[in-house]
């Protein structure tokens, strides 16, 4: 980017104001943040920019209130969740794990946000905002970028970029890529993304991807470069003579051998009879076996939507077969089964896996379908034999009226009771009743709650995931939600009572 003797100027007398009033005041007056790392190369949001330096420089405790003012004065919560993403993105750029997992929950609490009472609207947010203050603050205090303006280079060359764990040259070439073409370097991108079974790899490239809708497409080389980052440092991982990912071998040999390789996707739709075999041969099988019965079950004409419908009724299976953790894990106890779990994990990584499906070229939608199925399968080993909630869980709740069955979900919640809590909601949707009262009942805990890092993303998985499933089987997907939800209460997100307060409920 040319900078003119003006820029210069104007620079060094920002500069020397911020010097005397601190980064974070001179935010709050509209001055772009300007250090003495503030260099030429740095990235920049334009009229955000005072908002995301705001983000990135401001301590968590200091910085709910200023937001709450600013949102009085005006502010729109997207313009928060916007300004947030981009100083996490700046900051951190995929390369830290609470740091990519604070940005993958930030889309979720904005749509979280859309469900929730005028007064309340902001909560979700704040609280996801101050993970990301408390991320960034701990990487490198806010005074260091990860992403830098890069010049465009070389589209052509991305891939091997990558494999070669070529930073500067990946970087390089996908913003050349973006720049020709959006949706195509996006396409360019999952052929990378598809080379790991990874939660993390696909599920922050569809949150990358899903931000732009907050943001606006002209971030979209910030939000989408976190990926590359990322899948450059799982290469750089690799020791020499390491063997990579099995599914590398896997997903071209089913692309060959059913011939699917610029096959346009089917349209065929599956009964429930044949979603409820493909889910249980996806949950019960190999990750070979279930790439094998995906491929040929494109080949065969099956929509898309279909196939990525029994994948996701199977990870959400491994909700429902977990027997919690043997051991307690950090802040998570014996028998929990949110956070970073086997179902949670798999739930949140099908989901991503069907949106990038949905977006891409028939080419990777049928390889993202053919690698989600590869990904969710093998887990089942050492699974309970029946799912949550068992027929004795179903037999002991014998309430009808919807009033009181969601009360009484909100009191197994707080009981930690994830057999109850999932049978109420079982016996709830099985009577019929509306679900959007009873997911307002697990938004609450979804906000309140920490989460170990995982309740916007995965409240907002079954959010979409009851929505594209069939009848036959959607409520399966609130009755995860429910166990999960139990499974965590009783932990409280960090500056979630301050943001309360802050907005007077």
């Amino acid at each position: 980017m040319d900078r003119t003797r003006r820029d210069f100027l104007d620079d060094v007398g920002r500069g020397m104001l911020v010097a005397g009033i601190g980064p974070s005041l001179a935010a709050d007056l509209g001055l772009a943040s300007a250090r003495a790392d503030d260099a030429p190369g740095r990235l920049r949001f334009g009229s955000l920019e005072p908002l995301v330096g705001l983000m990135q420089e401001t301590p968590p405790d200091q910085l709910q209130p200023r937001l709450v003012q600013r949102l009085k004065a005006g502010t729109e919560l997207r313009e928060l969740v916007s300004a947030a993403a981009l100083a996490n993105a700046r900051a951190l750029g995929g390369h830290d794990y609470d740091g990519y997992h604070t940005f993958m929950a930030l889309g979720p609490a904005w749509e979280m946000a859309r469900d929730l009472p005028t007064e309340r609207r902001a909560l979700p947010v704040l609280k996801v905002i101050y993970r990301n203050a408390s991320v960034i603050q701990k990487y490198n205090g806010g005074r260091e970028d990860v992403l830098h303006e890069v010049a465009p280079q070389g589209g052509a060359g991305f891939r091997e970029a990558v494999h070669q764990g070529d930073l500067a040259r990946a970087d390089r070439a996908f913003v050349a890529l973006a720049r020709k073409s959006l949706p195509a370097a996006y396409d360019d991108l999952q052929t990378v993304v598809q080379d790991e079974v990874d939660v993390h790899r696909v599920v922050l490239a569809w949150r990358a991807w899903s931000m732009l809708d907050v943001a606006g497409r002209e971030q979209a080389d910030t939000f989408l470069r976190q990926s590359v980052h990322y899948c450059v440092n799982r290469e750089k991982n690799y020791k020499p003579g390491q063997a990579r990912s099995r599914v590398r071998v896997v997903l071209p040999k089913m692309l060959d051998k059913y011939k699917l390789v610029g096959k346009p996707t089917g349209t065929k739709r599956a009964d429930d009879g044949w979603i409820e075999q493909m889910c249980m041969t996806i949950f019960g099988g190999s990750p070979e076996q279930a790439a094998e019965a995906v491929a040929a079950a494109l080949a065969e004409g099956f929509a898309p939507d279909s196939v990525a419908e029994a994948i996701c009724l199977a990870a959400n299976r491994l909700v429902l077969c977990d027997r919690g953790r043997a051991e307690p894990s950090g802040k998570k106890a014996k028998d929990s089964v949110h956070g970073d779990s086997p179902g949670v994990h798999a739930s949140d990584a099908a989901n991503a896996w069907r949106n990038i499906a949905r977006v891409a070229s028939p080419r990777n939608a049928i390889a993202s379908l053919i690698v989600g199925a590869y990904h969710t399968a093998g887990q089942a080993n050492g699974m309970l034999a029946e799912p949550y909630p068992t027929a004795a869980h179903r037999d002991a709740v014998t309430l009808t009226d919807p009033a009181a069955l969601r009360q009484e979900t909100a009191a197994a919640i707080e009981a930690k009771d994830q057999a109850r809590a999932s049978a109420v909601v079982h016996r709830y949707g099985e009577l019929g009743h509306p679900d959007r009262p009873m997911m307002d009942v697990l938004l609450r805990y979804a906000i309140s709650e920490d989460g170990a890092l995982h309740a916007e993303k995965y409240y907002r998985t079954v959010f979409e995931e009851f929505a594209a499933t069939r009848p036959a089987f959607r409520w399966r997907q609130i009755v995860a939600l429910a166990r999960v939800t139990a499974s965590a209460y009783g932990q409280p997100a960090p500056g979630y009572a301050e943001a309360c307060g802050l907005l007077k409920l």
